[in-house]
């Protein structure tokens, strides 16, 4: 029966025409007995409106609830009531509508794997490995172009498909576990099928289907699978802010209230009512109106329609398509792209929901911020306004700002220096648990981190030293723990997400490749820098910042001499934490023995990280 209904589910995913000719659609394509999100169906067809469904009646534990008929007579949202009463099987949906037409389709219900409700999540303990699959690895090279999608693979063009898949992902597997990475967290790997720049999968053309040039469903779920047989977890990128203009609802949206500013559909160029990318005024209570509603509803970019999060029939399905994701692939975790452009208190019950289903699910937030006070906004505690994002993480943009002008360019503390990172850091305050943020020092959108430190190793490890000791949780771009940057050293996310070249990296790539694994294989039996307390010191004038993690009996202490001259440590200045100890520790990278009081030196641009237990 199980294989049965695999079959199915498998069908109704590949869009196959269901029993009845009139009848194209219907999403969520399955679902599981024993569920707290409750199920509602969208139904998409010829002539719906005013229809009927119904289930047969001698089923235990089926029942159908409220049917609504949108604004567009093509679609039926039909509320259905499962019970953990109901058996694990395939059940047919009767549909009358009212001039006479009889159509049906068959729906099936899976068990859940035991302990789904209650899975565990990532968090300060894991390090996450962010890729972009179209860039990381071909895997299978019979999917770069596929004839359903409207751009094939061309390698030679910068924005262009290049043909990375997921088949390339878990032939890597061991490589990226290797690294002392935890988790893996894939760009969108949805269906994107805007005519060109689809590579990167944030213009979604189907919620509930992978891009057929990265594989199928199936596919993606056998990927999850291999990721934990090798202790990686994986986290799903999702895009409930905006989809794409090549969805296939777009030729026959449910209702003129789907998305936002529906005419940009009929508009182009210069006409085309864009975001304002003002988040701020979510939270200024001096905003105009007209700047809040540009935000919230104008479009991310000209092929990214903007979704309607406060229309309850969106966010509902919305909500479905996560907790569909979860269930079905057995996630780990959630990213969300741009979550302060959507409607807040949408995408807050968004969040809510999906919490509910899964209590312990991490869903980390994009929110661009250059201040800790605007980001801290977003974390899933209540506003002095009363607004609670329901969101447990957030990504720490200003801990990367301030990290990098640091390490670049070696100001005063009235310029950019390590007091800026310190600062930072010291309005942790504003965060409800800043130890479960995501903390990083480059990403998708970002100029790679080999750019912004001037292609200098010694930085760059010093960058990673941060990283691996910080507070948070640490976020690795893929190809920066081989120093790479585009080919012509020019900026720009087309440049930038260059191909991972396997087989072709240098010696010197290869060096600093083991230097990050061995630093994050020692972080991930350090109890310190995975539960410890965080202890900074001021940065003195010569731009060295020093901190430690504590826990009971052990301790790690970070310096960055991100100064001109060579630092020879105050171990007086630290005798707060260090007199716990009995003197001794021991510099992890190096195994060079340390003993407190005695002289230690750290050479100018470089990072030292000494344990002592």
């Amino acid at each position: 029966m199980k294989t049965k209904i695999l079959l199915l589910c498998a069908a109704l995913l590949s869009m196959t025409t269901l029993r009845a000719e009139k009848i194209d659609r219907v999403e969520p394509p399955c679902w599981w007995v024993g569920m707290e999100t409750d199920l509602q169906l969208m139904i998409h067809g010829d002539r719906l409106a005013g229809a009927t469904v119904s289930v047969d009646a001698s089923v235990k534990g089926l029942s159908i609830g409220k049917v609504t008929s949108a604004d567009n007579p093509n679609y039926l949202f039909v509320e259905v009531k499962v019970s953990n009463r109901l058996d694990p099987d395939i059940y047919a949906f009767n549909v009358l509508t009212p001039d006479g037409r009889q159509f049906s389709f068959d729906y099936p219900f899976y068990k859940r794997r035991d302990g789904s409700a209650k899975r565990e999540s990532f968090g300060p303990a894991d390090v996450v490995y962010l890729l972009m699959p179209d860039r990381f690895a071909n895997g299978d090279r019979s999917n770069d172009s596929v004839k359903e999608a409207a751009e094939k693979a061309d390698p030679t063009n910068l924005g262009g498909r290049h043909g990375g898949d997921i088949q390339g992902i878990i032939d890597h597997l061991d490589d990226i576990a290797s690294l002392g990475v935890t988790t893996i967290w894939p760009t969108p790997l949805t269906f994107d099928n805007e005519k060109a720049y689809s590579y990167h999968g944030y213009a979604c053309a189907d919620y509930y289907r992978i891009d057929p040039r990265y594989g199928t469903n199936e596919l993606y779920r056998s990927f999850v699978e291999k990721a934990h047989a090798k202790g990686l977890k994986v986290i799903m990128d999702m895009v409930p802010n905006h989809c794409g203009t090549a969805h296939w609802w777009m030729k026959d949206l449910p209702s003129q209230t789907w998305i936002n500013y529906p005419e940009n559909l009929k508009r182009g160029g210069d006409k085309l009512i864009r975001t304002n990318a003002a988040m701020t005024t979510h939270s200024d209570p001096h905003a105009a109106s007209i700047d809040k509603e540009s935000c919230i509803k104008g479009w991310f970019d000209t092929t990214m329609p903007d979704m309607n999060m406060a229309d309850p029939l969106v966010r509902h399905y919305l909500e479905q398509m996560a907790v569909w994701w979860v269930e079905y692939a057995d996630l780990d975790g959630l990213r969300v792209d741009t979550f302060p452009y959507s409607d807040k208190e949408g995408i807050a019950a968004w969040t809510k929901a999906i919490r509910k289903e899964y209590k312990k699910l991490n869903i980390v937030g994009e929110v661009w911020f250059g201040d800790v006070a605007s980001c801290a906004y977003w974390e899933g505690v209540k506003q002095k306004d009363g607004y609670n994002s329901n969101l447990p993480s957030v990504m720490d943009f200003p801990l990367m700002f301030n990290v990098l002008s640091a390490l670049s360019k070696q100001g005063t503390s009235w310029e950019p220096s390590m007091v800026w990172v310190y600062n930072s850091l010291a309005l942790d305050r504003l965060y409800d648990d800043p130890s479960d943020i995501l903390i990083f020092v480059g990403n998708h959108d970002t100029a790679r981190l080999a750019h912004e430190l001037g292609g200098d190793p010694e930085k760059i490890k010093m960058a990673y030293a941060l990283l691996a000791t910080m507070r948070g949780v640490p976020q690795l771009y893929y190809g920066d723990e081989y120093g790479l940057q585009s080919a012509d050293g020019t900026v720009g996310h087309s440049q930038e997400r260059v191909d991972m070249p396997w087989g072709k990296f240098t010696e010197e790539q290869k060096a600093l490749r083991r230097y990050v694994a061995n630093l994050f294989d020692w972080r991930q039996d350090s109890k310190a820098v995975a539960a410890g307390d965080f202890i900074h010191f001021r940065p003195d004038a010569a731009n060295v910042y020093v901190y430690f993690r504590t826990v009971k009996g052990e301790a790690v202490m970070t310096i960055l001499n991100a100064g001109t001259e060579e630092y020879s440590v105050d171990w007086p200045h630290f005798s707060e934490i260090t007199a716990k100890f009995a003197g001794k520790g021991v510099n992890v990278m190096t195994g060079e023995r340390i003993k407190v009081s005695t002289k230690y030196v750290v050479e100018p641009g470089t990072a030292a990280i000494l344990e002592f237990k």
